[in-house]
């Protein structure tokens, strides 16, 4: 283990062995990848995983401006997830580079609103990057996945895309962005589970960021401490699963 890495993570102990309720360090660690990291709560995670002693690669659009994630002391990758030419750039910067984790965290919310008011080329926007943005990206970096111990990629969704959950209405686009994101998911943690590999979907809580104005009942570090709990402990048999951030089962 190179002696950095052992007094990060020595750091990391004593910290949470010293605060109650503190994160409980992975014996393993690993490298970890989250997209959308500049801000909420993929911000928050990267610090939980940072803080935890894992390496951390995090993407922003605009990496010059994501200060707070540069500050965490992570590797930064631009990547813009709706752009092919941007996530073919990452994954050769990334070649050869083993990732334990995959987060796919980066997201927009919805239009809200009826039938009527429905503007139908905002909605391709939301899929583009809810959807099809976390199906680039693993598909670029599969190969990185797969080639680690852990091979988890793990998609922050929503409740919002349960089907049995659907009992309010509402955000048509982000509903369906992110059923499709699970739909995706499951499909993909049947074809890929005889190598080893754990695809989940997640539910992260209603937190409290900017795509909610700031409205939510926890806040992105409470989610994000809830995320790293159940991320770092997957296991093959969670292959398939949908979790909220509290590591309880979702219905589909």
């Amino acid at each position: 283990m190179p002696l950095r890495t052992f007094f990060i993570r020595f750091a990391a102990l004593v910290m949470m062995l010293c605060t109650p309720g503190g994160l409980v360090l992975s014996e393993q660690g690993g490298t970890v990848l989250i997209t959308g990291a500049n801000r909420g709560i993929g911000l928050a995670l990267a610090e939980q995983f940072s803080r935890a002693g894992y390496d951390v690669i995090g993407t922003a659009r605009s990496p010059e401006k994501a200060a707070e994630l540069k500050s965490l002391g992570v590797r930064v990758e631009q990547l813009d997830v709706t752009d092919q030419v941007s996530v073919n750039a990452m994954a050769e910067r990334l070649d050869g580079v083993t990732i334990d984790f995959l987060v796919n965290n980066a997201g927009i919310k919805g239009q809200e609103g009826d039938l009527a008011d429905l503007d139908v080329n905002r909605m391709e926007v939301v899929l583009n990057v809810n959807t099809l943005g976390p199906l680039r990206v693993t598909q670029a970096l599969f190969d990185n996945v797969k080639a680690s111990e852990h091979k988890v990629v793990a998609n922050i969704s929503s409740m919002m895309g349960s089907m049995e959950m659907n009992s309010w209405g509402c955000c048509l686009g982000y509903r369906a962005s992110k059923s499709a994101l699970n739909s995706f998911t499951k499909t993909l943690s049947v074809d890929y589970a005889d190598q080893g590999m754990v695809f989940v979907t997640l539910h992260p809580g209603y937190v409290q960021t900017d795509m909610n104005d700031g409205q939510g009942n926890i806040t992105p570090a409470q989610s994000a401490e809830g995320l790293f709990r159940v991320i770092s402990g997957l296991k093959t048999s969670d292959n398939g699963h949908f979790y909220n951030y509290d590591g309880k089962e979702m219905p589909w």
